[in-house]
């Protein structure tokens, strides 16, 4: 018979723990922009919840790096290049509401319109929505969307650090758009329960601490909007 040692069995107790606190929260999408550490806290949540992680750009866009070489020549195809990837994530989000409990994704279908803003022109924006319009996409609905936030300096911080070649070349007027735009996003957003996290004061990808906090958070929000900026000095 196979015994569990009590390190494991802790462990699953945990796990199971968590999930159930995210027993009303079957689809958490993690969002916000370049640089701010969705896809580490995505990729922490589905792991402590043991669920299914969802990632965007597994498939490269092969004219991002162009993009980042001559945005404006370079924008239209690059963002028709994403909107069709998106139409491709919608299907595969569909098909894990069949076989997972809990789906975590570091990314929003919506996220595309809002890049499309930032990037095209006004003649190429109403090219791409013509284009949206034809396609009909519907997206799932995320049962629970966090959000991250943190100042413009800190997001050139972490995307310098990063090995992306392409996110290396952001500048901070690029930054600054892309955090007002979804500011703006957020702002409306109505949709689905929202959790605006201020990523400036809390680690929760490599501090335990502020991840249990943070956890327990997500577990309880039902609906509504939510707001979670701890003092970071309290969190030391």
């Amino acid at each position: 018979m196979l015994r569990l040692s009590s390190e494991s069995a802790e462990d699953l107790g945990k796990k199971q723990e968590e999930r159930q606190g995210m027993s009303k929260s079957r689809y958490i999408a993690v969002e916000g922009p370049i640089g701010v550490g969705k896809t580490s806290l995505a990729r922490r949540l589905a792991e402590s919840l043991d669920g299914e992680l969802l990632l965007e750009g597994i498939e490269p866009n092969p004219f991002l790096d162009r993009f980042y070489r001559d945005p404006r020549g370079a924008a239209l195809p690059t963002q028709l290049f994403f909107l069709f990837q998106r139409l491709r994530q919608i299907d595969q989000l569909r098909q894990a509401d069949i076989f997972s409990d809990i789906r975590i994704s570091d990314f929003m279908i919506e996220k595309d319109r809002l890049f499309a803003e930032v990037n095209l022109d006004r003649d190429e924006l109403l090219l791409y929505e013509k284009v949206c319009d034809s396609l009909h996409i519907e997206p799932p609905v995320p049962d629970l969307v966090v959000y991250l936030q943190a100042p413009v300096d800190i997001l050139l911080f972490r995307t310098a650090g990063r090995s992306a070649r392409h996110e290396q070349r952001l500048g901070r007027r690029y930054l600054e758009r892309l955090a007002e735009a979804y500011a703006r996003f957020f702002h409306e957003y109505d949709r689905a329960p929202l959790l605006i996290i201020n990523a400036a004061t809390i680690d929760p990808v490599h501090n335990e601490n502020h991840y249990q906090m943070l956890l327990g958070e997500i577990s309880r929000i039902r609906s509504g909007r939510h707001f979670f900026n701890p003092v970071a000095s309290a969190l030391a």
